[in-house]
C-alpha cells in the first residue's frame, strides 16, 4: 500500500464517522489496520521496516532503517532509561 492509498483510507474511515456510518472503535480498527499493512509493505528508497520483539516495553514496536543496526537504535532511542533486550527483524 503505497502513501497516497493509506491517507484516503484513513480518510474514507474518517468520512464513516463523521456521516454515523462508524463508531469510534470501528474507525480505529481500520485506521490501525491501514498503518500496519502500510508499515509491512513500506519500501522505500534504501530503508526497510523493521519490528521489535523480545521486552514488552518494545514488543510490536516497527521503525523504518536501513539496516538492522540502525533499528535496533532507532528502537532502544525511543526508550527512557534503560534499554531491555530485543531483537529487530524485517516487519511483514
Amino acid at each position: 500500500m503505497d502513501r497516497i492509498s493509506a491517507l484516503r483510507n484513513v480518510e474514507d474511515a474518517l468520512a464513516d464517522f463523521e456521516d454515523g456510518d462508524a463508531s469510534l472503535g470501528d474507525v480505529e480498527d481500520r485506521v490501525l489496520g491501514v498503518l500496519r499493512t502500510y508499515a509491512t509493505e513500506f519500501e522505500g528508497d534504501d530503508v526497510t521496516a523493521y519490528r521489535a520483539t523480545g521486552d514488552p516495553e518494545v514488543e510490536g514496536v516497527v521503525v523504518v532503517a536501513s539496516s538492522a543496526d540502525e533499528a535496533e537504535e532507532r528502537v532502544a532511542a525511543r526508550i527512557d532509561g534503560a534499554v531491555p533486550e530485543f531483537r529487530v527483524e524485517r516487519a511483514g
